[in-house]
């Protein structure tokens, strides 16, 4: 079923929502990531069951919803407040099934974080680490305590610039189609061309700057000699802000599907988006070496939490995509669906 796509009042503003499905079927809420719109759910809403309620909304600073600041010090809790009055304003009183891509794992979980109740499952597909994004040493503590090195500093302004000007080319590794292309899904994947440049049209329209991407930047005596500021996308996935570990602890503990992509180079054990791997490459140099500043194990970090999850009674399914990227529900879109659609059944 093709979705629908609605702006939809909220207390906390306006909320650019795609919805697919019968208004009485089994709400499920998809949140997609950083420089995305919900609009990269198309595929699933299509496929889903007819007894699912789909919905996909533009989250802050994204797609089509009026910009607002994103706020950093709350970490992504501007991104889970705003999902949670979108699903109020929907008139939905059940538990959802939440799932959350990238940025929105660390949204999906901070709404379990803060309304247990309201859950009915969590998917979480290549989530951000648990501790946050860059700068933090595999047992999640900061590599120093302003954690610099992370945050809306280390976005590469050229990136920033090419999605601001709206560059459709080819011309540069740093235009947005080339990093959807080398970064989103698996090297040896072609999407639909009409469909990647949808998927581009989204990504244009990202809001650029401090409140948006990639977010303001503190100046620090440590390396880099960048930290985090307070307002933006980056800054709210910085560990100065974004930890989401305290989901071993809600109760009650909705049942959770990890789904990642193997070839994933966003979210991984040392990903060459990191200021830790940037540095141990040479990339930016300087860098005081892995006993300060060592590559982030993001993967191994998730998997240490989910496992803690289940250690302390939750229900954890977790599947590796095997050749699929940063998203496999693009890249492996039958084999993530069949997945997807079948931990809800359960």
């Amino acid at each position: 079923m093709t979705p629908s796509a609605r702006l939809v009042p909220t207390d906390r503003g306006e909320i650019y929502t795609y919805e697919s499905g019968p208004t009485e079927g089994t709400p499920v809420v998809l949140i997609h990531g950083n420089l995305s719109t919900g609009r990269y759910f198309e595929q699933v809403m299509a496929a889903a069951p007819s007894d699912y309620r789909m919905i996909a909304p533009d989250m802050r600073g994204f797609g089509r919803t009026p910009n607002r600041r994103v706020d950093a010090t709350r970490g992504l809790r501007d991104w889970s407040d705003d999902t949670a009055a979108l699903v109020h304003s929907l008139g939905i009183e059940q538990p959802v099934h939440l799932a959350g891509w990238s940025t929105g794992g660390a949204a999906v979980a901070t709404y379990a974080i803060d309304r247990p109740d309201e859950v009915a499952s969590l998917t979480f597909i290549d989530p951000v680490s648990p501790y946050g994004y860059g700068g933090v040493r595999a047992d999640g503590t900061a590599a120093f305590a302003d954690c610099a090195g992370s945050g809306g500093g280390t976005g590469n302004p050229d990136f920033a610039a090419a999605i601001a000007a709206g560059d459709r080319t080819t011309a540069s590794d740093l235009s947005p189609l080339n990093v959807l292309r080398s970064s989103y899904w698996a090297k040896d994947f072609t999407v639909d061309p009409e469909f990647e440049q949808v998927l581009l049209d989204e990504v244009l329209l990202s809001e650029i700057g401090d409140d948006g991407y990639p977010g303001d930047v503190s100046p620090s005596e440590n390396w880099p000699g960048i930290a985090p500021g307070t307002g933006g996308v980056l800054n709210a996935l910085s560990p100065k802000y974004c930890n989401w570990t305290a989901i071993v602890e809600i109760e009650p503990k909705p049942r959770v599907l990890w789904t990642h992509g193997s070839d994933d180079i966003v979210v991984a054990n040392g990903s060459p988006w990191e200021m830790g791997t940037l540095g141990s490459l040479g990339v930016v140099p300087d860098c005081p070496g892995p006993e300060v500043f060592p590559p982030q194990p993001m993967v191994d970090q998730i998997r240490a939490v989910l496992d803690e999850y289940a250690a302390r009674g939750g229900s954890v399914t977790s599947e590796i995509f095997e050749g699929s990227g940063h998203a496999p529900f693009i890249d492996a879109r039958d084999r993530w669906q069949a997945v997807f659609f079948d931990f809800l059944a359960g």
